[in-house]
């Protein structure tokens, strides 16, 4: 059991926003839950770097997985990302998970000239920049047998910089597309599946997701874990007061309309949130064919609510909702 959490701030003052974030990490740790997982989101107010956020986070914290779920790789250097998410992963112990994603990034038209030298149109965003990454993540040595750098004190065989072995073994896809999971399942990466997919065949939300979770246990290699974590917005209610549940209703009848019909060329679907109490929720999950085709979910925290809501949010999840799915916290 895990959470996604988008760590919004106010543009006036984002050190607040950030922190509250942290200590977010940190409740839900004390909750039991096994992950947290952060956005990362550029040019909004959000978390540009996660690689960043993720290395404070760990110094914050002691069990937890911590994980990006996206980074996109468009505007990453291949070389320069993976020393970031290796040094922050040694500093977590190893605690890091990093979700990704391929193709034109956000924002390009506004960001992509800032980013890079020359018309970025004409670049490499696709898959390769991943298996790039991952590569360098693997911690071969640079060179030939015979070269060694010199730095003050040493001389040393040359390669990325801490090394932080099972790293490359745990990166995720966000797929949500055929032909992404077939390169995922392809190229052994783990496999992000939230509450947006491709129409591919079928206006159903549900059937397109089972397909596409089938798709990528038949390509995955024997010799690789076939980790699905599967994404829903889920807003508890329970444990709030009044004025808290009707914002929540709120929130959840402005995003229905967005369901009930496939959207543009690319036939985009979106699975209903889950808001209400405790016992409305284990029925949509119990009732969700693609919930029980996994055994790791992320609860989707809602943009824009404060601290104190998503603490109330996950508290509800931890002691009402997850148990019932047969959830346990780790022992102490």
């Amino acid at each position: 059991m895990s959470f996604l959490t988008p760590g919004n701030y106010p543009d006036d003052d984002p050190r607040a926003g950030l922190e509250d974030t942290l200590r977010l990490f940190e409740f839900a740790e004390r909750l039991g839950f096994d992950g947290a997982w952060i956005r990362q989101r550029h040019l909004e107010h959000g978390v540009s770097s996660a690689a960043v956020f993720l290395a404070a986070a760990g110094q914050r914290t002691r069990r937890i997985q911590l994980g990006t779920a996206v980074i996109p790789i468009g505007y990453e250097s291949p070389f320069r990302l993976a020393e970031d998410l290796s040094l922050a992963d040694v500093l977590s112990g190893g605690r890091l998970q990093v979700g990704l994603s391929a193709g034109t990034p956000p924002h390009a038209e506004l960001l992509a000239d800032l980013v890079f030298d020359g018309d970025w149109r004409g670049f490499d965003l696709s898959y390769g920049r991943i298996a790039r990454l991952r590569d360098n993540l693997l911690g071969g040595r640079l060179g030939d047998a015979d070269t060694v750098i010199q730095s003050p004190g040493n001389g040393q065989r040359p390669r990325l910089q801490p090394h932080a072995p099972g790293l490359a073994d745990r990166l995720w896809y966000g797929g949500g597309s055929l032909r992404s999971v077939r390169w995922t399942g392809e190229n052994g990466l783990n496999l992000l599946s939230g509450n947006i997919v491709s129409g591919e065949g079928t206006d159903d939300f549900v059937t397109a997701q089972r397909t596409l979770i089938r798709e990528y246990r038949r390509l995955i290699g024997a010799d690789r874990p076939a980790r699905v974590a599967l994404g829903r917005v889920v807003v508890p209610f329970d444990s709030a007061d009044r004025a808290t549940r009707e914002c929540y209703r709120v929130y959840a009848a402005a995003r229905h309309e967005r369901t009930l019909r496939p959207h543009g060329e690319r036939r985009t679907l979106f699975a209903p949130d889950l808001v209400g109490d405790a016992q409305r929720i284990l029925d949509g999950l119990r009732a969700d064919a693609a919930v029980g085709e996994v055994t790791e979910l992320r609860v989707e925290l809602p943009y824009e609510f404060d601290r104190r809501d998503y603490e109330q949010v996950l508290h509800d999840v931890a002691h009402t909702v997850a148990p019932a799915l047969g959830w346990r916290p780790p022992p102490a």
